[in-house]
């Protein structure tokens, strides 16, 4: 896939025959005016390689997107395929079989100096949330495992000091950390993701009563003594479950992180709201975009009738997204499932992952790794590639 992005469509091979090169430049157009649902906006607006060819009867399409997609292969297909049909009907490509893919590529954000064990890590991500009980670490844990089924590889690291629940929600209790070279973790491995946890390294007897500054003390310390990235193979994403509130310990983490972006929690009612902008006012302070707000709880329904209502409120969270210029990255149900999953380590992501809770997690995991790719190099155009 080519490199560089300039405004034209690159005919490289000349050897093929000018109908067939037209033929192609109009699909390249056709697939270019297609929507990203992801983001919104047209792939010609993203900046997503698009790639044809022709060899043999057979018209290839080739899309890049620079977030993790893996389930939307089909659906991006049909979408090429749709655009395709008029041109393989009647003139030189007619009769011609179409094979479209879909490929990502993950940018990474670059901060200034990150320390030595997160330069293989691309993109820090935070989980906050402007007080405690809106489900922030249940949303942090199902962002984190659809990313992973959506193809990234990502790495989970438990901030919440005073209350560390990745253990109980991954399933890794009691489970220490091997300790590389007398000062590195090695992080622990739950459902494909690499994890690491205070909850990991305190003790039964160890107080979780933390004084300030020690608190963001050892946050410091596991987010660079663990091994996010060994044997060269980079961390696509570090999703970050900050405690809740929006105090010193959030604004120190979220400085030293070096965070390329926030996605907050909330739930409908009002108080949950204002401490949401307060969240979103935090991460302004220290720069870190927001990418998106998610609404926990916003839909109940009737387990006998099926009947749904927003019984803590409606429409609070869109309300926020439009004033701070965010967006709803998703709605979730009050569903007892998505509590029990992570009450007994079987989080909905992976204990039913064709569930309706797992496929609006997924959709929220794509719509804010897209955030996030929109946000690191929208200026230049795509580039459109025809290669035999």
């Amino acid at each position: 896939m080519s490199d560089h992005h300039d405004h034209d469509h690159h005919h490289d091979h000349d050897d093929l025959p000018a109908g067939i090169q037209a033929a192609l430049e109009q699909l390249a157009e056709a697939i270019g005016q297609l929507e990203d649902p992801a983001t919104g906006l047209k792939l010609d607006e993203l900046e997503s390689d698009i790639e044809v060819g022709y060899d043999d009867g057979t018209v290839f399409a080739g899309i890049t997107l620079g977030y993790p997609c893996a389930s939307q292969q089909e659906a991006w297909a049909a979408r090429v395929r749709a655009v395709a049909e008029p041109l393989l009907a009647s003139g030189e490509l007619a009769g011609a079989k179409l094979q479209a893919e879909l490929f990502f590529d993950i940018p990474a954000t670059f901060p200034g100096d990150v320390p030595e064990p997160l330069k293989a890590v691309k993109n820090i991500i935070a989980v906050a949330s402007g007080k405690g009980g809106v489900g922030k670490s249940t949303t942090a844990v199902n962002l984190a495992l659809a990313l992973a089924a959506e193809g990234a590889s990502v790495g989970l690291l438990d901030a919440d000091i005073y209350g560390p629940s990745l253990p109980t929600m991954l399933g890794t209790e009691g489970v220490r950390p091997e300790v590389k070279g007398g000062k590195s973790f090695v992080p622990v491995m739950a459902h494909g993701l690499k994890t690491m946890s205070l909850g990991y390294l305190l003790t039964e007897d160890t107080p979780a009563v933390w004084r300030g500054p020690m608190a963001s003390g050892a946050l410091n310390q596991i987010l660079t003594q663990t091994l996010w990235a060994e044997d060269g193979d980079e961390l696509d994403y570090l999703i970050v479950d900050m405690p809740p509130g929006t105090g010193d310990i959030q604004l120190t983490l979220a400085q030293k992180a070096a965070l390329a972006g926030a996605v907050i929690v909330t739930t409908p009612q009002d108080l949950a709201l204002v401490d949401a902008i307060k969240g979103v006012e935090m991460f302004r302070k220290v720069s870190v975009p927001v990418l998106g707000i998610v609404e926990n709880m916003a839909l109940h329904t009737c387990s006998s009738c099926g009947h749904q209502e927003p019984i803590f409120g409606a429409g609070g969270g869109a309300r926020i997204a439009a004033d701070y210029d965010t967006s709803v990255l998703g709605q979730l149900p009050l569903a007892m499932s998505i509590r029990e999953g992570t009450d007994c380590g079987r989080p909905s992501v992976v204990a039913d992952p064709q569930g309706e809770v797992a496929l609006c997690y997924r959709e929220i995991a794509r719509r804010a790794a897209a955030s996030l790719w929109l946000l690191g190099d929208g200026d230049e155009l795509p580039d459109i590639e025809i290669a035999e």
